[in-house]
């Protein structure tokens, strides 16, 4: 697994010139790692590529040059790469109509802790949720939760092994789950050792 560092990345120079020609093959990577539940919730498995690259966004977007930004932004992304052992992902609800998003978020309090993922043969591994911070309140949950899914390694040797995987939520007003399609799977098998 590789790892961001200061010297990993790219100056703001270097990534203004890259930028937009990497810009398709960040969308397609991004949207390969993408999986869709239901209508409204959307799951995108980061790695150190889709890390990274939000990190140089950042970068480039509020123009930080110096050390101690960069290892800000560093130290602030960089625990959202999966380690070997789990998946990492960001979960997102989407309403676009404000009335119903506010309704919905209401009714999906706890969501992002009955996310779980379904190794063929094993049993489910839930999400563990928002371990930087809380992102829901007796009113409503967030519209962006942050996921880890913790593996056994006898459930990462299944997946790596060709094994079939859902993603899915039961929580009781969103109950759903989905097969992961095959090339997003092998893409997020590689997550794992």
């Amino acid at each position: 697994m590789a790892t961001i560092t200061p010297d990993s990345l790219m100056t703001l120079e270097a990534y203004a010139k890259v930028r937009k020609t990497q810009r398709q093959q960040a969308i397609a990577h991004r949207k390969l790692r993408t999986v869709r539940l239901g209508e409204h919730i959307g799951v995108q498995f980061e790695d150190e590529e889709t890390i990274r690259r939000q990190i140089q966004e950042m970068l480039h977007i509020e123009k930080i040059f110096d050390e101690d930004g960069i290892q800000g932004e560093i130290d602030a992304y960089a625990p959202l790469v999966p380690d070997g052992t789990n998946w990492k992902a960001t979960m997102l609800i989407e309403y676009p109509d404000v009335h119903e998003r506010k309704r919905e978020l209401a009714r999906l309090i706890g969501v992002e802790d009955r996310m779980f993922v379904e190794v063929e043969g094993h049993p489910r591994i839930y999400a563990i949720a928002d371990e930087d911070l809380d992102r829901e309140n007796d009113e409503k949950t967030s519209s962006v939760h942050f996921l880890r899914f913790e593996f056994p390694s006898t459930a990462r040797e299944a997946v790596r092994a060709g094994a079939a995987v859902k993603l899915g939520c039961d929580h009781t007003n969103y109950p759903a789950h989905v097969v992961i399609e095959p090339e997003t799977l092998a893409s997020l098998a590689g997550d794992l050792r």
